[in-house]
């Protein structure tokens, strides 16, 4: 079924009453937040830590199997966990009601050779401000994929299976030189000085997380290094193949839409609720699965209020629907195999030549003109 069929396009009266039922919602439900939440997000912290000093105990006797795989997969749950239910969900500002200094979303920094500050622009601001909106949101193919038609094809592209993969096993250092925006280096538009100031940040945060997890911890555990050190690229590995599976799982599915930049001109409330609607994926669980993916299972609710914390979603993920179906919108939801097997025909099928379809419009025609 064409995204044509399963959205129809909104009156402006329509639109307007569709931002306002979504408004209400996040207001009634910010209301709630509190005391709840704030004993949540705390259990995550301890979490976090706990499985990591395990993991890492555990690690430090790798010469025996059974306790290098469980210190692997422990170091690797820390890992996940505090890359995606906690550093994500705090740098979005969730918890900065809290004032607790080691949860302020303005100077958290996460377990990850990117920097807080470059994801907070590439990521807070520019991905959710103009989300699916080519030539303005970076993270439609990551400057490296081509994941839908309308993105010019060139020969390069036929490679993309194999970048795929190794993406998304190093898909900590793609975000973390995101936004260097090497492609401006290589056409011009930047020069090399630019690009080393730039640098710099990145570079000292790459130097402290290596110089942790492959020289320091494996000195610590004398005769066991090799053990050490290979539980730790073990753990970094799966926390960039979950990562990169839930990322692409919640953005480029098969009924997900990009947008051109006229989108955006003069974008009411409503408007910029629908093109974060349609430019979304859900992946229906349990709640293992959403806190495993930082609640960004809902990745729609998440672009739709990226403030709210995200153990909220579930709660108001029903009434979202309900007021999708209200309004004639399809709320693309499924299995984390279904999502990412439309992934992964993206990936293959665009790598070839493809022309886009005939784009579902987001107002009426007649009220667009008017």
């Amino acid at each position: 079924m064409s995204q044509a069929t399963l959205n129809r396009p909104l009156s402006h009266a329509e639109m307007d009453a569709f931002g306002a039922e979504l408004d209400a919602l996040r207001t009634r439900t910010m209301a709630q937040v509190g005391a709840e939440d704030a004993r949540y997000i705390r259990r995550i912290v301890a979490a976090v830590r706990y499985t990591e000093a395990a993991g890492r105990a555990l690690l430090f006797f790798g010469a025996f199997p059974p306790a290098w795989v469980l210190g692997t997969l422990l170091l690797g749950l820390s890992k996940i966990l505090e890359n995606m239910e906690l550093g994500h969900n705090v740098m979005h500002g969730q918890y900065d009601w809290m004032r607790d200094p080691h949860l302020n979303g303005k100077t958290y920094e996460w377990d990850i050779v990117g920097t807080s500050d470059n994801w907070r622009h590439t990521h807070n601001y520019k991905h959710h401000t103009y989300t699916n909106v080519r030539g303005m949101d970076d993270d439609i193919g990551y400057g490296l994929l081509r994941l839908f038609p309308e993105q010019r094809w060139r020969p390069f592209y036929l490679f993309q299976p194999l970048i795929a993969v190794i993406f998304a096993l190093l898909f900590q250092w793609g975000v973390a030189i995101q936004r260097l925006e090497l492609g401006k280096v290589f056409s011009g538009r930047k020069t090399k000085a630019e690009l080393r100031e730039e640098f710099r940040p990145v570079g000292r945060k790459m130097g402290r997380q290596l110089l942790k997890d492959y020289v320091l911890f494996p000195l610590l555990a004398g005769p066991f290094f090799l053990p050490v050190l290979l539980g730790n690229l073990v753990a970094n590995g799966m926390r960039n193949l979950w990562t990169y599976a839930v990322i692409f799982c919640g953005h480029f599915t098969a009924d997900a839409e990009t947008f051109p930049k006229s989108v955006v001109q003069n974008e009411s409330r409503g408007h910029w609720y629908l093109r974060q609607l349609r430019g979304s994926s859900n992946l229906s669980g349990g709640k293992l699965l959403h806190i495993m993916t930082g609640n960004l299972s809902h990745q729609i609710e998440h672009h739709l209020y990226p403030d709210m914390p995200a153990r909220r979603y579930a709660q108001v993920a029903p009434e979202v629907r309900a007021i999708c179906q209200r309004y004639g919108q399809n709320y693309n939801t499924g299995s984390i195999w279904s999502q990412f097997g439309q992934v992964i025909w993206r990936i293959l099928r665009h790598a070839l030549p493809s022309r886009p379809g005939k784009p579902a419009p987001l107002v009426e025609p007649m009220a667009e003109a008017a």
